[in-house]
């Protein structure tokens, strides 16, 4: 399993609209082969939002093929107005994970709050 890991700072007023965004985005990742789930972690800063949002897919070529398909590209111009500065993009190989395998093949079980 691998992970697209993104760092972003939301400027002021802007979590909504980055909550929009985001959910926005889950349709187009469900139809890539291989995406099995994202997470987005918060934390609010001096009254900003810095924005942890993971990723998941079933391989290394999932991932990539994502990018293939434009879907960072699609997320890349919907968030960048939301941030303060562009997003931080990196790629990680997922070593442990507690998330069940049925999960694989459920529709997106989460929601956006």
């Amino acid at each position: 399993m691998h992970a697209r890991v993104w760092q972003l700072q939301i400027g002021r007023g802007k979590l909504e609209e980055f909550k929009n965004a985001l959910h926005s985005l889950i349709p187009a990742a469900q139809q890539q082969g291989g995406f099995l789930g994202a997470l987005a972690l918060g934390c609010a800063e001096k009254g900003a939002y810095e924005i942890s949002l993971i990723a998941l897919w079933e391989s290394l070529e999932a991932l990539r093929a994502s990018e293939r398909n434009m879907l960072v590209a699609q997320a890349i111009s919907r968030f960048v107005g939301c941030c303060e500065g562009f997003p931080q993009i990196q790629e990680r190989e997922v070593l442990a994970s507690e998330f069940p395998l049925s999960a694989r093949q459920a529709a997106w079980p989460g929601r956006v709050i």
